[in-house]
This record gives structure tokens, C-alpha cells and sequence, in this order.
């Protein structure tokens, strides 16, 4: 048996890589629990490679409706999220984000009542659905009195008032997001208990993302180990765990893993897609060789990757044109002709997903 093999085979299937996409936008988020998103075109390609027949458009017009929204929950990051699990997410993890913080509050001379006065402004400034861009909340802040001084400080203000429950991602205005009012985006519901709301996520994270570690776990949701060993416990109901090459892998229990593919397959992945980001341990996805040959180029397994059956054998780069974009591949070696036929046929499905033509180069 091939230990290896079988987890990332799982993985795959769990993370609705393979077979193919049978859900919605809403559906692949709400599966995930959330879905790092800091870097918005990534995001949208990742969530449409597990959605049905998804263009980009769609994701912005779930956006822009409320039915997905984007914030900073799990680590010091953005994450897409549905209206109905926000709340409870961040009551669960935003505390060790603020104390994870709290230094570079010191740093940029931010205090709880400089909060209190920002979150006050900021919620006067988007009540009755309005929705404005992070440069016009900082002018609302000046007027307000509050001189924050630079950009950066804006940022972390913006990022404690998601923290804080105040706002949440608004729709996009161009190519620039906009926050608006939490309360207006998501229902107000009554919070989960802590213990339930552990067991909640543990058992997300290992459906969609397992097998994995409980160290896997910590690493994603940004809870400690103590906390996630504990979630996965309460949610043993749901759960499995087994022994697999000397290590303790969570899954769903009854979750059964075909023997083999009837084909070979392909993905280009974005940076940070969850089949990359969400581990600890990212042995699995690629052998020492390679990674080292993307050190060498200043590039690692969190960039834009070419996956086949489940192993990264490279990276992709995209150059749009008017109505083309050139896929360029630099791959480790040269696949066989099964293995090349799907990376075209990845690639030919990430055109799809822009509305352009496609086309494919190998870098030498």
C-alpha cells in the first residue's frame, strides 16, 4: 500500500478536485468552512475549480450580494465565508488574531479607544447599505478626528473593526473591494457555545480537507493545538482517526476512497489554494527535489502550481491578452502524453473560466 498515495487521493476527492465540480460558489465555501482569499483573482479561480460550471463573474455578483462575504477570520488574513457561518467563526477565532496583533497595534499607536472611536465612525459612515472603499473610510476617519497617519495603520484599523464584528466585504466597485455593516449582510443569531463551535469546525476542516493532522488542523484554523486536538474530539461522532505511516490522520468516518482514477489529473492551482495553504506539513504535495529546484527560483508550493494526480510537477504564470491568455508552464520535467493532454485541458478550462482564448508555452 501506498501511503502517500492513498492521502493525497482522499485529499483530492475531499477538497472537490477530483472527479470534477458538482456544487455552487456558495456550496464549495460553506463546504470549506472558509477559503483563503487575500488575493481575490486566486480566490475566484479557486472556488470555480470546485464549482459547476463557474465563471469569474459570478463570484463578484456573489459578493456583491451578501451570499459570500470576505473578512479576516482563522489567521491574520482574508478568508471568503458564508453569512451564516461568520459570526460564529470569528467569536471562535478572532481573539487569538487580536492577540496575535496586538504588537503591531502598539506599533502604529492603536489603542482599545481608538477602536471603540473607530468602529463608532465606521459603522455610522456605512449604515443604510451603504458601501465605500477602504481610502473613503479613512477619510471618514479623518473627519472624525481620528489621524491615523499612514496606510498601514488604516489597515489594521480595518482589519480590527472585521475582527470586531463591525463590518465585512461590501461588493466590488470596479476592481477596488468596499466594506459595509456586518449586521446588514448577515443575520444576527445566537452564538454558538464555544465547545460546539470547535467540534463545528474541526469537523468542517477534516471533511473537506482530510485526511490531515490535528497539527494540520491548528495550522489552518489558527487555534492552538490544545483547542484543535478538542474540537477533533468532540466531533469523533463524525469523524475517524487513523494510523498512517507512524502518524494520526482525521477524516470523515465512512469516507471511502476509490482504489484507483480512470484518468490522469490536472489542476492549475492559485497561490494559496486551500489544497496548498491548509497544512502544516506539505511533504506530501511535492518530492525534495522539486522543492528545492522552486526555492532556487524564489518560489514555493503556496505560488500559482501545475498539479498532476495530486503532486506538484510545476508552476504556471498567466499574460492576458484582449481576447486570449498565454498559460505559461515551467514544469520539473517534461510530463508523459496522458499527463500533458490534462494540463492542457487545465489550462483550457481556466480560459474558459476568464472568457478568453486559450493558449499554452512551456518555459525552457
Amino acid at each position: 500500500m501506498n501511503i502517500g498515495a492513498d492521502i493525497i487521493r482522499a485529499r483530492l476527492r475531499n477538497q472537490r478536485l477530483w472527479p470534477g465540480p458538482t456544487a455552487t460558489a456558495h456550496d464549495v465555501v460553506g463546504w470549506f468552512g472558509a477559503v483563503q482569499a487575500q488575493d481575490h483573482g486566486g480566490a475566484r479561480w479557486a472556488v470555480a475549480q470546485r464549482a459547476n460550471g463557474l465563471a469569474g463573474a459570478v463570484l463578484d455578483q456573489a459578493l456583491a450580494e451578501g451570499t459570500i462575504l470576505r473578512t479576516h477570520l482563522l489567521r491574520p488574513t482574508w478568508h471568503l465565508v458564508t453569512p451564516a457561518d461568520i459570526r460564529w467563526l470569528l467569536r471562535l477565532t478572532a481573539p487569538r488574531i487580536k492577540a496575535q496583533m496586538a504588537h503591531y497595534h502598539r506599533e502604529s499607536g492603536l489603542d482599545d479607544e481608538t477602536f471603540t472611536r473607530s468602529n463608532r465612525a465606521l459603522a455610522a459612515a456605512l449604515k443604510d447599505g451603504r458601501q465605500l472603499t477602504r481610502p473613503e473610510l479613512g477619510d471618514v476617519l479623518q473627519r472624525a478626528g481620528i489621524n491615523l497617519g499612514d496606510t498601514i495603520a488604516l489597515g489594521r484599523v480595518m482589519m480590527r473593526a472585521e475582527l470586531d464584528g463591525v463590518v465585512c466585504s461590501g461588493g466590488l466597485r470596479g476592481r477596488q473591494h468596499t466594506y459595509a455593516l456586518l449586521d446588514e449582510r448577515a443575520p444576527v443569531v445566537e452564538g454558538l457555545h464555544r465547545d460546539v463551535a470547535l467540534s463545528e469546525l474541526a469537523g468542517r476542516y477534516f471533511a473537506s480537507h482530510g485526511p490531515a493532522t490535528i497539527k494540520d488542523f491548528s495550522w489552518w484554523s489558527g487555534l492552538s493545538i490544545a483547542d484543535a486536538a478538542a474540537g477533533a474530539d468532540t466531533a469523533h461522532p463524525s469523524l475517524e482517526c487513523l494510523e498512517l505511516g507512524g502518524d494520526r490522520y482525521w477524516l470523515s468516518r465512512g469516507h471511502q476512497t476509490p482504489a484507483r482514477r480512470p484518468a490522469v489529473s490536472a489542476h492549475l492551482l492559485p497561490n494559496w489554494d486551500e489544497y496548498t495553504v491548509a497544512y502544516a506539513d506539505r511533504r506530501l504535495l511535492i518530492t525534495d527535489t522539486h522543492a528545492e529546484q522552486l526555492s532556487s527560483r524564489n518560489e514555493s508550493v503556496l505560488n500559482n502550481v501545475v498539479v498532476l494526480d495530486g503532486r506538484v510537477v510545476g508552476t504556471w504564470k498567466r499574460v492576458l491578452h484582449a481576447t486570449t491568455v498565454l498559460v505559461n508552464l515551467n514544469l520539473f520535467q517534461p510530463p508523459t502524453e496522458e499527463g500533458s493532454a490534462a494540463i492542457d485541458a487545465a489550462a483550457a478550462g481556466y480560459a474558459s473560466f476568464l472568457g478568453l482564448r486559450g493558449e499554452v508555452a512551456l518555459s525552457d
